[in-house]
């Protein structure tokens, strides 16, 4: 009997998430995928938001100055990237930039952290949210999201891109590539305890603010006015 040694690629499995170039693309028919089989060992999760601040091209001048100033062009993007978060332990809170929340309140150190906000959208590191993957016992759900803070609401010129980069294993993308022009919100991933696994599940969904998002996703929270 003759043995066949030639390895055959693995096809993917039915509803299994599309792998491009080390990287994993979360689709409608592909929504979600589990983080914690890939890095057991704990470390820290990095979900990055990049976006394009000038839809139209235009990087933009300096102001101009003096007594005839040139009609300046629509403000650039300002995506801000943030999430929800509930514990186990019946905690929840929001971590954004807008209010100055950049943490959660664990103790004694955060699960999820924001590095810092970006409000001009050329910084080649966009912005971060960290998770401590050492900690998914204690988390229960955390939804990550984006909303425009200030410019127009251009979704489709923005072209956000959120990319989970776990501790081992590739990466894993959710584009914003729906969108709706009348809603300043966009949940774009939520990440759960699922049987002591950390799955993240594509939402790409939107709505007009924050009390719209608690709403649509059952968090329970009171909301005021915040600025930055």
């Amino acid at each position: 009997m003759a043995i066949d040694y030639v390895k055959k690629p693995k096809q993917p499995a039915a509803g299994a998430a599309p792998v491009s170039s080390g990287t994993v693309t979360l689709t409608k028919s592909a929504p979600s995928v589990s983080l914690t089989k890939r890095g057991r060992e704990g470390g820290t999760l990095r979900v990055n938001l990049k976006w394009n601040p000038r839809p139209d091209g235009d990087l933009g001048a300096p102001p101009a100055r003096g007594l005839f100033k040139k009609a300046q062009g629509p403000r650039p993007i300002d995506l801000d990237l943030g999430c929800m978060y509930e514990y186990a332990d019946g905690s929840k809170g929001v971590v954004q930039a807008l209010g100055d929340t950049l943490r959660d309140t664990a103790d004694p150190g955060p699960i999820c952290w924001l590095d810092r906000d970006d409000r001009s959208g050329t910084s080649a590191e966009g912005e971060n949210l960290f998770v401590d993957m050492g900690k998914v016992a204690a988390i229960k759900r955390i939804l990550v999201f984006a909303f425009i803070y200030d410019g127009v609401t251009n979704w489709a010129g923005a072209d956000g891109v959120v990319t989970l980069h776990p501790v081992t294993g590739p990466q894993v993308e959710v584009r914003l590539d729906e969108h709706d022009p009348k809603s300043g919100m966009c949940a774009i991933a939520m990440l759960e305890n699922v049987d002591g696994e950390l799955v993240v599940r594509r939402e790409v969904r939107y709505v007009r603010g924050h009390r719209d998002l608690d709403e649509a996703f059952g968090w329970g929270m009171r909301w005021t006015a915040g600025r930055k």
